[in-house]
């Protein structure tokens, strides 16, 4: 386009290449007005330019951005309250913890006790409590675990389920901060279920009928006539006060069969092996009405 020799006259003189960053912009005007000679001509099309390049832009970001992300699952919580995030992962502690239960299942001649529906079967009998020094000693340390030396596999009215759980978890490592070795199930297990909102947890409590067990869990249920108050598949810490109960721990896991070792189960460290339902949850039977699941979060 040709100019009047009036409007070149009105031109500013050349800017230096590295002069044209300092050019001051005006707020974003509609279009170009002619009124306002070259000057204004040219910043309209500094101001287009900078359009099409944004909208380019724009329509890359677009074309190469990221798949939507899902939304997390519903969260975890226990009566009302959030569980605390799980800590840093340690696979070595969690696999110390399956290694001794395995190695007190061999050391008591690996006993097994299988159940079926309603009909428990021992194809293997392993060593007893009581069969002899080397048996009640081992007990011993069992015992020692929650601070009572004075008993050994000779005291066989004595349950000790809850000394050997505690007993695996110290020898592993299991900080006492994160899992403190008592004489009776409910004792721990409702100290875990205070502290699940807590962050870091180790152990948190799960739900029987929408937690599917796996290695290192604990898998707990009532020993009659003692019956858990549940609310919907929770119980608080304080309705465990006075409940008999049993843990194992979860030691295999391979489609609807789950093993765990246990002790004093049949008076020796015993596995266990039973069968799943097709949703992958503990089905009760009638000696283990299963109530709760620790989660192994390491």
């Amino acid at each position: 386009m040709s100019l009047p020799i009036s409007a070149k006259h009105q031109l500013p003189p050349p800017l230096a290449p590295e002069s044209w960053r300092r050019i001051p912009l005006p707020p974003l005007p509609g279009r170009a007005d002619p009124t306002q000679g070259p000057w204004g001509i040219l910043q309209s099309a500094v101001w287009r330019t900078r359009l099409a390049t944004g909208a380019l832009l724009a329509l890359f970001i677009v074309s190469c951005a990221a798949p939507p992300v899902v939304p997390p699952g519903p969260e975890v919580g226990w009566l009302g309250r959030p569980i605390g995030t799980p800590p840093p992962p340690n696979p070595r502690l969690r696999r110390a913890i399956l290694q001794l239960a395995e190695q007190e299942w061999r050391f008591f001649g690996r006993q097994e006790v299988v159940f079926s529906g309603t009909q428990e079967s021992i194809p293997l009998v392993g060593d007893w409590e009581d069969d002899g020094p080397q048996q009640s000693k081992r007990v011993n340390l069992y015992w020692r675990a929650v601070n009572h030396p004075e008993l050994t596999g000779m005291d066989c009215q004595s349950p000790w389920s809850a000394a050997f759980i505690g007993w695996l978890m110290q020898e592993a490592g299991v900080p006492a901060e994160q899992f403190r070795a008592t004489i009776a199930h409910r004792e721990y297990l409702a100290e875990l279920i205070a502290r699940a909102p807590e962050p870091g947890r180790y152990f948190v409590p799960r739900r029987v009928q929408d937690y599917s067990p796996e290695p290192g869990d604990l898998i707990c249920a009532a020993r009659p006539p003692t019956q858990p108050l549940l609310i919907d598949g929770y119980i608080t810490p304080e309705s465990l006060t006075g409940l008999k109960a049993h843990c194992d721990l979860v030691v295999h896991k391979q489609g609807r069969t789950l093993e765990a070792i246990g002790g004093n189960v049949r008076n020796s460290v015993s596995r266990v092996r039973l069968e799943l339902d097709a949703h992958g949850h503990l089905q009760p039977i009638p000696r283990r009405p299963w109530f709760l699941i620790i989660q192994n979060r390491l």
